[in-house]
């Protein structure tokens, strides 16, 4: 069972990230403030729920919670500052939006850049511990998985309908035989090998079908 609450008697904010590990899109943050009383049987870190649930539990996150934010950063800034620090920098702009002011922010993982003015704790597997991260799991992974959607509207033939961004046998796979489009992260592994290779070539780093 997902603990309520790190300290009782102090207005604490779930802190959690989507899409750090992808080849393609932004990185998706969330902060939630939960009543003190909110339970949900489906509510659990957002790896461990199916899509289906996930999408369940979003509204009912978003009606019931005290406050709740969601932030991105996108590939380009993630390039530009690595994808460590365009996390916290979500977070932080998710904490920003936030209508109630945490006395304590719960951070899942290990580290994190301070927020000035509120307190921090860490928590390795956070998500799975308490409610608030797991609450923020989610709607950070079903907010960032409606927008890669709407990219794979635009360069359907890489799969982020299905793999949301993630470097999968088939998004790896379309990559080397078309190359990365103005969405992927140029500094991600197979992604930077290829946008160097094509740089040096001279030829533009994408080639629609």
């Amino acid at each position: 069972m997902l603990k309520r609450f790190f300290k009782k008697g102090l207005i604490e904010a779930g802190c959690d990230e989507a899409g750090r590990g992808c080849l393609a899109g932004p990185v998706f943050a969330a902060s939630v403030i939960l009543p003190a009383n909110f339970r949900h049987p489906l509510l659990n870190d957002s790896k461990q729920v199916t899509e289906e649930d996930r999408n369940k539990l979003r509204p009912i996150i978003e009606r019931k919670a005290v406050a709740w934010a969601v932030a991105m950063v996108d590939h380009t800034e993630i390039d530009r500052i690595n994808i460590l620090k365009a996390s916290f920098k979500a977070m932080h702009m998710a904490i920003d939006q936030l209508t109630t002011r945490p006395d304590l922010l719960l951070i899942d993982g290990h580290i994190f850049s301070p927020y000035f003015g509120i307190v921090h704790q860490c928590v390795v597997q956070g998500d799975a511990t308490y409610a608030s991260i797991a609450a923020a799991s989610i709607l950070a992974k079903t907010h960032r998985d409606e927008y890669m959607l709407r990219l794979h509207e635009e360069y359907p033939h890489y799969g982020w309908n299905e793999n949301k961004g993630y470097g999968t046998a088939h998004h790896r796979k379309y990559i080397k035989e078309a190359g990365i489009s103005p969405y992927h992260r140029k500094t991600f592994g197979i992604c930077n090998e290829f946008a160097e290779g094509k740089e040096t070539a001279g030829i533009p780093a994408f080639t629609p079908l």
